[in-house]
């Protein structure tokens, strides 16, 4: 039975937070999903439990929350999470000692199969690609540790396109889910200024939904990706998100 997976990076209570929260909150209403992950939840708000809190009051499903802040002094600024309406039966987190960025893991139930469920936000997307290099190196070592599930899924900001070093070596081993652009918006604050000024809007892919192992790709797609109908500049996010039908490949099939 397919279930759905979505992830956007919530720039946190930036660019008009209040007024833009009730766009995320419509499309997670809209998306239905099983499984959502969130970057850059911004702590002091405690805006993931509130979405939580929220979609749950919307849906009339409960979500489970798992959150993992950053390290050091950011660890009372942001953080990442998951939503889940499937059983958790175990989370797990790692610090890449890089930037204070972490990912965090969760092992859910998903029909009775266990899966690995990892939400991580790598370096800066002008960045040195070498750093995002040695955080994906961390990151496959941790999964590759953890290999006793039959699948998993790894959901974020990873901030490079595939043509990357980062991105080629996390495809080695996973398959990305789709590969349209999703950074970033022309979402704008009071002042009309953007997020990253220096790229072009919606040019590439830096969100992913991975898969691994006995994970199939149904069907995937952008979400979060319309303004307001009363405000062209007012977006979800600076970034778009991704949403994923996926399947758990049976022994025999």
């Amino acid at each position: 039975m397919p279930f759905r997976a979505v992830t956007l990076n919530l720039e946190r209570d930036h660019k008009r937070w209040a007024t833009r929260r009730q766009l995320i909150l419509d499309e997670i209403v809209r998306l239905a999903s099983d499984l959502i992950a969130f970057n850059e939840v911004c702590i002091p708000l405690q805006s993931a439990r509130d979405l939580r809190d929220a979609a749950a009051e919307r849906t009339g499903h409960d979500y489970i929350l798992v959150q993992q802040t950053r390290v050091n002094s950011l660890s009372k600024v942001e953080g990442e999470a998951l939503l889940t309406r499937f059983p958790v039966i175990e989370t797990g987190n790692f610090d890449y000692q890089a930037r204070d960025m972490v990912a965090l893991v969760a092992r859910v139930l998903v029909h009775s199969t266990p899966l690995d469920v990892y939400v991580t936000h790598l370096f800066m997307s002008r960045g040195d690609d070498a750093l995002r290099l040695f955080q994906v190196q961390q990151l496959l070592a941790w999964i590759g540790s953890r290999g006793d599930v039959p699948g998993s899924i790894v959901c974020g900001d990873f901030n490079a396109s595939l043509d990357a070093p980062s991105a080629a070596l996390m495809a080695t081993r996973f398959r990305p889910t789709q590969l349209a652009p999703t950074a970033f918006t022309p979402l704008a604050d009071h002042d009309g200024s953007v997020s990253h000024p220096y790229w072009p809007r919606m040019d590439r892919c830096i969100d992913y939904i991975w898969v691994a192992d006995a994970i199939d790709i149904v069907a995937s797609g952008v979400c979060f990706d319309k303004p307001s109908l009363d405000d062209p500049t007012l977006w979800p996010s600076d970034h778009a998100g991704v949403w994923a039908d996926l399947n758990i490949r049976t022994r025999d099939a």
